[in-house]
């Protein structure tokens, strides 16, 4: 604030080891939660708001359960557009089912009176076996955290509080259920936290399946994470901080060697931030070789675009919105063959070297396209969407007079309901 005694600032800036210029004064509120909080919820301003928008909702039928319909088919969903309670229900349902011996779950941040933490511990009071990693260093949720791992702990399940030197970030649940055929396992997999609140701002990917090899990989990560065994070669997920860097520096220099023969080379990437340089050199050396490459970087981007003999092949864009862009998507063309994959990592240091982190692979034909069809729709957005110049500033786009006006958000509000909608 700027009213604040030079004394106090002066050990502040002594303390946190500050250069000149790094504090500077405000002159007004330097918190500004209170708007969304408070003043966006006054009544009487509707035209000065975004119109109310209610998510598309999974419909089962009256024999269906969740776990049922995961066992016929994978599920992918798209927060806000698509609702969030199937992954509250997911959890409900395995809490209340008698056949479910087990389940797991990773929780980075969760909501102050989450209905996922009512059913864990639910499913540990009755007799299952209830494991939940808290991370304890999760960015201004360590109390809420601690409350609910003492709440956890007192109804009987395995709380474990984050692994030394690592902040587990990776978003995954494992439901263990015992059936006719032997024991299945159902997985839950995501780019974002296990929160009912962000999940209405936040936009995330989760994907439900009971694909055997990664109810296997679910199995071996969680045994790792409790500390049974050392870290696993996984068969179809991907993991930070022992395998993820390796897998992308590959990905993208198959790209570079489809390129060198004459091949299509394509990689088409969406994450909240780049920072890391040794993804970024690999991305200049492929942008080099004749690889096209987009990127959607929502936040910080270390990268430079279009700089001759370097990035010329580099395009880089960033979309604000009513929704904060959050989830992580990766593509690479493959000769062909594409691949698609989500992730809870971006392409910074801390994501790939200092935390637990999964990757995991959208393969479903039909899921794909999904995934894929978001990816170039948020590319043509003209209206929220700002274009990376070779500066490290950003302008608007500027599209033909006659073309459509896109706003991407907008679009995949109307396509949770028709295009994607049963």
């Amino acid at each position: 604030d700027h009213r604040a005694d030079p004394r106090l600032v002066k050990v502040l800036e002594e303390s946190l080891e500050l250069e000149e210029g790094d504090a500077y004064p405000i002159h007004g509120p330097i918190n500004l939660d209170f708007l969304q909080k408070n003043l966006y919820k006054l009544g009487g301003f509707d035209a000065l708001k975004y119109p109310p928008y209610a998510p598309h909702r999974l419909k089962l039928s009256e024999d269906e359960t969740l776990l049922s319909r995961i066992a016929k088919e994978d599920i992918l969903l798209y927060h806000p557009y698509d609702s969030f309670e199937p992954v509250v229900r997911f959890v409900q349902e395995a809490a209340r089912d008698p056949q479910v011996l087990a389940i797991k779950q990773t929780l980075y941040r969760v909501s102050g009176d989450s209905p996922i933490i009512a059913a864990l511990v639910e499913a540990a009071e009755s007799g299952k076996q209830v494991t939940a990693l808290l991370e304890l260093k999760a960015r201004f949720d360590e109390e809420n955290n601690i409350h609910w791992g003492r709440r956890l702990e007192r109804a009987g399940a395995h709380v474990i509080y984050g692994m030394a030197g690592l902040k587990t970030h990776s978003k995954i649940t494992l439901v263990v259920r015992a059936e006719e055929e032997g024991v299945r396992r159902y997985v839950h997999l995501a780019t974002g936290n296990y929160n009912d609140v962000t999940a209405n701002i936040y936009t995330d990917h989760g994907l439900f399946t009971a694909n055997e090899r990664i109810g296997d990989d679910a199995s071996a990560f969680f045994n790792m994470l409790t500390g049974f065994t050392e870290p696993p070669r996984l068969k179809k997920l991907v993991s930070a901080p022992n395998e993820l860097r390796k897998r992308f520096l590959y990905l993208i220099d198959r790209e570079v060697q489809n390129a060198l023969q004459g091949k299509r080379a394509e990689i088409f990437a969406k994450m909240n931030s780049l920072v890391d340089e040794g993804i970024i050199a690999a991305l200049y050396r492929a942008s080099m070789a004749g690889v096209k490459i987009r990127l959607i970087v929502r936040g910080i981007c270390c990268l430079r675009p279009g700089l001759p003999e370097i990035s010329e092949n580099i395009q880089v864009k960033s979309i604000v919105g009513r929704y904060l862009e959050h989830s992580r998507i990766y593509y690479f063309h493959n000769d062909g063959r594409s691949e698609i994959y989500l992730s809870s990592a971006d392409w910074m240091p801390r994501n790939l070297d200092r935390r637990v982190e999964l990757m995991f692979p959208v393969e479903q034909e039909e899921l794909f396209n999904r995934v894929y069809d978001v990816l170039k729709l948020q590319w043509k957005d003209n209206v929220k969407a700002r274009v990376m110049t070779s500066d490290g500033g950003f302008k608007k786009p500027e599209p033909p007079e006659d073309a459509p006006r896109i706003n991407a958000q907008e679009t995949l509000m109307h396509w949770a309901h028709g295009h994607w909608g049963e």
